[in-house]
């Protein structure tokens, strides 16, 4: 099995940030942010990191607008929550997750970020992670140097074990917050 990575960025320092990309060997940094800049830590604004990390030997690509967590289409609306049922369907996702599957088969060593520190509340997890977990490809979630959790740990955190699908089959996931 394949693995991509992912990693929130939070209120960490961009230090501590690098410290835990290397940590896990990555070279390829993908910014799944829809809108990449932090107002409470610029130094994750996109130029700002893309500069940095270019200096450190880093690959920075930006794909926040194709597998970001806070789609534009309204189709991807379910009650004013994101649905990520509906966003894996949209033909921009289908695009940018075909490059993440690209990365995987070529065995590079990525990750996937966001801000949110925490896996179980993110897009990274509930949309980008169980997709690739369908196509054998398993996501583990940075959480500190040397420290990450897999994506089956942090399906288990957020459903409480329960597991990730309805009696139905089918994934019932929704964004945490409502976007109107």
């Amino acid at each position: 099995m394949s693995t991509l990575y992912s990693i929130g960025h939070g209120n960490k320092t961009i230090e501590e940030f690098e410290e835990e990309l290397r940590s896990f060997g990555i070279q390829y940094l993908i910014d799944v942010r829809t809108k990449p800049y932090s107002k409470w830590n610029p130094s994750f604004n996109q130029e700002a990191l893309r500069a940095l990390l270019q200096k450190r030997g880093f690959v920075y690509v930006y794909m926040g607008d194709t597998i970001g967590g806070l789609p534009s289409d309204p189709a991807c609306y379910t009650d004013g929550h994101i649905d990520y049922a509906k966003v894996r369907e949209m033909p921009f996702f289908k695009e940018g997750f075909a490059r993440l599957l690209t990365a995987a088969e070529k065995g590079l060593n990525v990750a996937v970020m966001c801000s949110e520190s925490e896996p179980e509340k993110c897009h990274r997890s509930k949309l980008i992670g169980q997709e690739l977990l369908k196509h054998g490809i398993s996501m583990n979630h940075i959480v500190g140097v040397g420290k990450s959790q897999s994506q089956e740990m942090v399906m288990a955190i957020l459903t409480k074990g329960a597991g990730t699908m309805t009696l139905f089959g089918e994934e019932t996931f929704l964004s945490r917050k409502t976007y109107e």
